[in-house]
């Protein structure tokens, strides 16, 4: 490895590993989270499953003001323009306030029929997973500050500033909420208060940032039409996603109350290792838009391969210990004998997809980086709605159970894999330039 190589290396572990942190944060509030609701029985905990399926549908559209933010900005700053990198950040956060507000009003007027469609009826868990959400949508223009910060931030490759905001927002939220579930006595409700704090306190200090660069000014239409483009396709593809998520959360629940409080176990656990194997490909992101905003398409190149064959190891490690905690993990989010029978049932298959999503994931943020959103959309669209939704359907049809839905899980990994890899060994992807 030459002198060049290794301080790239250097850069690329050092940016994943803040991401690492900044990731990390938000998951591990989220299963603090589940546990402390866990324990208050399996209702509430299916409550909650739902509820966080629809908060996770909403930010479909709202996704791109990290993601879009990252890559544009990374652009700027490869060319030297770290102040163009900043305003794309500015009105990243107009967009993400904006799109916020409009997302509490759809919200609360459609709460109802959301959680019941998604619950399966009109029961004790539809009414759960609606007091949670009405509460936690309250929360959205703080969410999507907060993901609009983090992306700028990435882009011109800031990695202090959004630990500290994460880390800060997260705690708080933390320490509160098994005070408001219990000694309280606000039950589930005051998990969704805790997860609004967390929220506006993390927009708030993004916010913050802002002001001291100088930054916060008008919304400018012509960089918000730029970012609207990206997010176009980012939207598509979150909403291919959502479609295989929502999709699996209702077949569960139409299963029974252990099976989907175990989907939520496994889903809460997903999303966390995902996220951390994600701390990767947001290195790759900040660093292959840097390049190509460079016109270094070598360097690019160079850092695409480099960081699949780390998100590969980094998910074999996760499988091992997966593996290690099939019994003991389930245990730490229930009492309940048969949510952890259910559990058990999905493990293998959390278990084997982990190396395959190393990579997928990895490749998901050199695209990104490149501005390569247009085939991401394709290939997520064919994996979850070529694979994923009609797997979950059959095991609802043919009763294979909630190890059914998960295989459909592992097959939206396996078909992003083939596709992410054919494209990154092609050229079309390096684009050079300050903007794609």
């Amino acid at each position: 490895m030459t002198a060049t190589d290794r301080v790239s290396t250097r850069r690329l572990l050092s940016l994943a590993a803040s991401a690492f942190v900044v990731l990390a944060a938000e998951p591990l509030y989220l299963l603090v989270d589940t546990a402390v609701v866990g324990h208050l029985g399996s209702v509430p905990l299916a409550g909650l499953g739902v509820a966080s399926a629809l908060m996770a549908l909403l930010l479909v559209v709202g996704s791109f003001v990290e993601y879009g933010t990252t890559g544009r900005a990374a652009r700027w700053y490869g060319a030297g323009r770290t102040d163009a990198a900043v305003a794309e950040g500015m009105q990243a956060s107009w967009l993400g306030i904006a799109i916020g507000l409009l997302m509490i009003v759809f919200g609360e007027v459609f709460a109802h029929p959301l959680t019941a469609v998604l619950s399966g009826g009109t029961g004790a868990v539809q009414q759960a997973a609606e007091s949670w959400f009405r509460i936690a949508v309250l929360g959205m223009p703080g969410v999507l500050l907060v993901l609009a910060g983090n992306g700028w931030m990435r882009g011109i490759q800031e990695t202090r500033s959004p630990i500290r905001i994460v880390l800060v927002a997260n705690a708080l939220s933390a320490a509160v909420s098994p005070i408001l579930v219990y000694p309280l006595g606000f039950g589930l409700e005051g998990s969704a208060i805790a997860n609004v704090a967390a929220q506006v306190v993390g927009g708030a200090l993004f916010l913050r940032v802002l002001c001291q660069r100088r930054a916060i000014g008008r919304a400018d239409w012509t960089i918000m039409r730029g970012q609207l483009v990206v997010g176009r396709d980012l939207i598509v593809r979150s909403a291919a996603f959502q479609v295989a998520f929502l999709t699996a959360a209702a077949v569960a629940a139409r299963m029974g109350a252990a099976q989907i409080a175990a989907h939520q176990i496994g889903m809460q656990l997903w999303e966390f290792t995902a996220l951390l194997l994600d701390s990767l490909a947001i290195a790759a992101q900040s660093l292959v838009g840097a390049a190509l905003g460079g016109a270094d398409p070598t360097l690019a190149r160079s850092f695409a391969w480099r960081v699949a064959g780390y998100g590969f190891w980094a998910g074999m490690g996760f499988a091992a210990i997966i593996a290690a905690g099939w019994f003991a993990i389930p245990a730490l989010f229930t009492s309940s004998h048969a949510v952890r029978h259910q559990a058990h049932l999905l493990w293998p298959w959390f278990v084997g997809m982990q190396p395959a999503a190393g990579i997928v994931f990895a490749l998901d943020g050199v695209l990104i980086g490149a501005g390569d959103v247009a085939f991401m959309r394709t290939i997520t669209m064919i994996a979850a709605v070529g694979a994923f939704a009609p797997l979950n359907l059959a095991a609802l049809h043919f009763g294979w159970g909630i190890g059914g839905v998960w295989a459909g899980l592992t097959a939206f990994i396996v078909v992003r894999l083939v596709g992410m890899v054919l494209r990154t060994r092609g050229g079309r992807w390096l684009v050079l330039g300050e903007q794609r």
